[in-house]
């Protein structure tokens, strides 16, 4: 007895094969050990939002019309000094490699479509 399959099913299984050898590249594995290395990292997740809460005060004062070029340039170093630290430096790098692929394969995938993969799949309205 064969069971048929309809396009939506046929779309689902590769979907769901994409997204397990996704899994399986280099560069997402990369990504994801040096996820969890800055995850881990107590010093490094308190500096992390030490940056974000300079970040939000940054946006704020911009927003109120109170930003300096000071402020900013504190907000700047804050940010270099944070990137400047190994595991985030490593973090930033596989996490720029994995984006490169995915739009790769989004490339790929968008290649036949009259839209583009990525941006639809994501829920973004572009016209």
């Amino acid at each position: 007895m064969s069971v048929e399959t309809t396009p939506e099913a046929q779309a689902t299984t590769l979907a769901e094969e994409l997204g397990e050898a996704i899994t399986e590249l280099p560069a997402y594995g990369a990504f994801i050990e040096a996820k969890e290395a800055i995850e881990t990292d107590r010093q490094l997740q308190r500096e992390m939002e030490s940056f974000e809460r300079l970040r939000e005060e940054f946006l704020m004062a911009r927003e109120a019309g109170t930003a300096s070029n000071d402020d900013f340039r504190e907000l700047q170093a804050a940010q270099e000094e944070l990137h400047d630290n190994a595991k985030m430096a490593e973090y930033l790098r596989a996490k720029s490699d994995v984006e490169l692929q995915l739009q790769e394969i989004d490339y790929i995938i968008s290649e036949p479509l009259e839209v583009e993969f990525g941006q639809t799949a994501g829920g973004c309205c572009q016209d």
